[in-house]
């Protein structure tokens, strides 16, 4: 038996008597793509947030490598990394000067090296000596993951990491994840609101509706338990139930 890379057992958050994510269980293989997927407010950036140790669980436990978070946070987030199209790097500093001070706070090895390969890997070589703030959105996105692929993670946190690229340089970046994922063994957990990405780049999909988890498998075995067309129209029908239920 495989044991897990990330294990997530009965995690709860609440905010007041707001309950954000309600008592979720979930395991991630080494290797795997797991969808994390939801109609906004469902709970996935809050559990990432947590996964991260952004926000401290109510209750519940994040176990990476085997090791608890609370008592391995250090040498658990050493091995990790995260990108998002809603997360900002320091604007005044080039776009080659985010990356030397990541790979500075992660101890990283030849980071000329990695700097100049993510550079590529990403095709924003061009963009390295030019400031954040005068960056478009999509040349954002792309540096943030940049920043996440540079210190070679062992789980790549990934929320909504190409909403804002055009679709040939989101297809781009969907090969090269799954190039990565190939060639490193990477474990990825991956958010989107593209159902045909979800359905391309997911091993297996979590669904998750007002914090807890309504479905678990391939897009496919999930479509046939709802007997909906597509990933689509689940998700449409989850949606419209939860906007029924508030």
């Amino acid at each position: 038996m495989v044991t897990p890379l990330l294990q997530v057992t009965n995690l709860r958050k609440r905010f007041g008597a707001f309950t954000a994510v309600d008592d979720i269980s979930f395991a991630m293989k080494p290797g795997e793509i797991l969808g994390l997927l939801g109609p906004n407010g469902a709970g996935k950036t809050t559990t990432i947030h947590m996964l991260l140790g952004l926000i401290t669980p109510t209750s519940g436990t994040i176990r990476m490598f085997g090791l608890d978070l609370n008592e391995h946070r250090e040498t658990i987030l050493s091995q990790v990394n995260f990108s998002s199209t809603y997360i900002s790097m320091p604007q005044s500093l080039t776009v080659e000067e985010n990356l030397w001070v990541v790979a500075r706070l992660y101890g990283l090895a030849e980071v000329a090296r990695r700097v100049d390969l993510v550079l590529e890997q990403l095709e924003i070589a061009d963009l390295r000596h030019k400031v954040m703030r005068h960056l478009s959105s999509g040349q954002l996105t792309r540096v943030t993951l940049a920043k996440a692929l540079l210190t070679e993670p062992k789980i790549l946190f990934l929320d909504e990491p190409t909403a804002s690229l055009d679709p040939d340089i989101a297809q781009k970046i969907r090969v090269l994840l799954k190039e990565v994922r190939r060639s490193s063994g990477v474990s990825i957990l991956y958010t989107s609101h593209n159902m045909r990405e979800m359905e391309e780049m997911s091993d297996r999909i979590i669904f998750l509706q007002r914090g807890r988890i309504v479905a678990e498998g391939t897009a496919r075995e999930i479509v046939a338990r709802f007997g909906q067309a597509d990933l689509e129209e689940v998700f449409l029908k989850l949606a419209r139930e939860s906007r029924h239920e508030t």
